[in-house]
C-alpha cells in the first residue's frame, strides 16, 4: 500500500524561495568571475553556513553564533537583491569580486567556530535541591533508644516452698525470742525449735526479715 503523500505549503515555499536564492548565488558568483563548478559550489557554501548557525543558534545565544548569522544572511540576500537588476552582472566591481573570491576562507572561519566554538553553559534548573548548610549550635540529635523494662526477679530455684502454716508458727517462736532476748532469732536457733532442715530454716528466716 501506498501512503498519501501530502502537499504541505510551508514545505513547497521553503524549496521555492532556496531553488531562487540558489540560482541568484549562481549567477552573482559566475558574473564575478567563478566559472564551471566553482559557480555552483557558492550558494552550496551559504546555505551550509545558514544551517550551521541556524543550528547553533538553538543551543547558544552568544554573539559569535548571531555575527555569523548575519555574515550568512547578508551574503544570501545580497546576492538576491543584487540579481534584482540593480548591479550591472556584465560589469562586477572589483570590490565585489573581491568578496566572492574571499568567500570560501570566510566560509571556512565560520563553520570552524561554530563547530568547535565553546557553548554557553546550560542554565542551571530552578527545581535543583538546596544545598545543605550547617548552622552553628545545631547538634544532630540522635535517635531515642527506648529504655527496657526491668524484668522481675524470679525466685531462687534453690529455695524450698514453704508452707503459710509453718511461717506463721516460726513467726510466734521468733516473736518470743525477741522478747525473751531482745534480738532478732538466728537460723540455727529457729532450725532448733522448729526441727527443719537448715535450707527450710533459713528460707524462714528470709521470709521473716
Amino acid at each position: 500500500m501506498f501512503r498519501s503523500i501530502r502537499i504541505d505549503a510551508v514545505l513547497v515555499q521553503a524549496v521555492i524561495a532556496g531553488a531562487l536564492s540558489f540560482a541568484h548565488l549562481h549567477d552573482l558568483a559566475e558574473a564575478a568571475g567563478q566559472t564551471g563548478w566553482k559557480a555552483w559550489a557558492y550558494p552550496v557554501s551559504v546555505d551550509l553556513l545558514l544551517v550551521a548557525v541556524w543550528r547553533r543558534l538553538r543551543t547558544d545565544r552568544s554573539g559569535l553564533a548571531w555575527l555569523w548569522f548575519l555574515v550568512a544572511l547578508v551574503a544570501s540576500l545580497g546576492a538576491n537583491i543584487a540579481t534584482a537588476g540593480l548591479l550591472d552582472l556584465d560589469h562586477v566591481p572589483a570590490w565585489l569580486r573581491i568578496l566572492v573570491a574571499g568567500w570560501p576562507a570566510l566560509a571556512f572561519l565560520g563553520g570552524t567556530l561554530l563547530a568547535h566554538g565553546p557553548a554557553d553553559p546550560a542554565p542551571v534548573s530552578d527545581h535543583a535541591p538546596a544545598p545543605m548548610v550547617d548552622r552553628p549550635g545545631q547538634a544532630e540529635q540522635a535517635p531515642e533508644i527506648p529504655t527496657p523494662e526491668p524484668v522481675p526477679a524470679l525466685p531462687h530455684a534453690s529455695d524450698p516452698a514453704v508452707p503459710p502454716a509453718l511461717i506463721d508458727h516460726a513467726r510466734k517462736v521468733a516473736t518470743e525470742h525477741r522478747a525473751r532476748t531482745g534480738t532478732d532469732i538466728d537460723t540455727a536457733t529457729l532450725r532448733a525449735r522448729l526441727g527443719v532442715p537448715e535450707d527450710l530454716a533459713g528460707a524462714i528466716v528470709a521470709r521473716l526479715a
